[in-house]
């Protein structure tokens, strides 16, 4: 099996590499080193961001200093209500010179996706990027057209303000991998934050430390790091666990259990292992199946939060005790 291939010397490179990616994007954005890590680990096993924070915060920062860090192309979509899917996938456009239609790229084909204020824009342009998230590709006329890899798209919207935006369904907010926070910088960082600026320095002058070719094999070390069969019915478990909750009324998918499994992947081989751990679930569960619990309306006004649910629920049920570790 390709998974048996998987060695130290994979891992350890991984974790070297996604050390360097963090501290590189760290240079601008100060004070949340957890924040990037989730981040890169979206980026190493493929899934998708999307940020819930109030202007200000550094969210376009983040994106911009990732995409540069990779050496990437980085697309942001301004979200607005007079928004079409096609100026989100891109347009056939007829070309007089050679009598055919030809498909004019639009600004999801890139690296990093910025799709700022995604909820201000209407369902129906909302749902255009349904198919590339899940898929990595775009469908113009029956046939697949690929995007570049790697690919991660950062959404990000304001919890603060609600007029004129439309709140997503829950088969897009399924397809983000994590929701995050950042927050407001502390005290030192910020001061830092403000010297930068003042400095002259700016998110154009976050170098390259990775090519995509470094994010391709992150990638596909992340898909080799080892699952055993009671991780996996750990997970499992946490996810059905939430369906039986009386206070929920949907709780987390399939495709829930997949994200969190393909993310402790990843945080695995950022910590220089070739298996992942019950610990690494329990760190990332938040982050990933948060946003994938709806809860009953009188759970909501009793002051519960999705997140608490999730952290009851991973600390009820028992961690696996068989050995994890067998390569």
């Amino acid at each position: 099996m390709t998974e048996s291939l998987l060695g130290p010397d994979d891992t350890a490179w991984f974790a070297e590499r996604g050390t360097a990616l963090v501290r590189n994007v760290e240079t601008l954005i100060r004070g949340k080193t957890e924040i990037v890590r989730l981040v890169a680990v979206c980026l190493a096993a493929e899934g998708h961001v999307l940020i819930d924070d109030v202007p200000g915060t550094g969210k376009t920062s983040l994106a911009k200093a990732v995409a540069n860090s990779i050496a990437g192309t980085m697309r942001r979509i301004q979200f607005t209500p007079d928004l079409l899917p096609t100026d989100v996938t891109g347009v056939q456009v007829w070309n007089t010179g050679t009598q055919a239609f030809e498909f004019q790229p639009g600004p999801v084909f890139g690296n990093v996706i910025l799709a700022d204020e995604v909820n201000r824009a209407s369902p129906k342009t909302q749902s255009a990027l349904l198919e590339v998230m899940e898929e990595q590709q775009v469908t113009v006329d029956g046939k697949p057209i690929a995007v570049p890899r790697p690919f991660l798209v950062v959404a990000t919207q304001n919890p603060v303000e609600h007029g004129g935006t439309y709140d997503l369904p829950e088969a897009q907010i399924d397809r983000f991998m994590m929701r995050l926070t950042i927050g407001y910088p502390d005290h030192g960082a910020e001061v830092e934050v403000l010297a930068n600026r003042r400095g002259g320095r700016s998110v154009d002058a976050v170098a390259p430390v990775l090519t995509t070719a470094d994010i391709d094999r992150m990638i596909g070390i992340t898909r080799r790091v080892h699952l055993s069969e009671s991780l996996l019915g750990y997970i499992v478990t946490l996810a059905a666990s939430t369906r039986r909750r009386p206070e929920v009324r949907l709780g987390v998918s399939t495709r829930g259990a997949l994200a969190l499994a393909a993310a402790a992947q990843a945080h695995a081989a950022a910590d220089s292992r070739t298996y992942a751990t019950p610990d690494d679930v329990k760190a990332l569960a938040p982050y990933v199946l948060g946003h994938r619990v709806l809860l009953r309306p009188e759970a909501e006004m009793s002051g519960l939060r999705a997140v608490d649910l999730i952290g009851e629920t991973v600390a009820a049920v028992p961690v696996p005790s068989q050995r994890l570790a067998t390569r």
